[in-house]
């Protein structure tokens, strides 16, 4: 098996474990909207805005550089 092959598979086994750890439901409250669901479920969430805010940011001051 390849280092490759054994990082995914170990990488895997983390997001497994950490969603298992965190099932818990929590009540999240903005303005006038509630909306309830698990922790990890909302973490995962967080995390892709995060990232697809970081991508889009990272372009437009990519572009701006060019234009220079």
């Amino acid at each position: 098996m390849n280092y490759k092959m054994l990082f995914i598979l170990i990488l895997i086994g983390l997001v497994v474990l950490f969603i298992i750890q965190n099932v818990a439901v929590v009540e999240i409250q903005f303005l006038f909207f509630a909306i309830q669901m698990s922790r990890s479920l909302l973490m995962f969430l967080l995390l892709g805005i995060g990232v697809i805010i970081g991508w889009f940011l990272h372009g437009h001051f990519k572009n701006r550089e060019d234009r220079s």
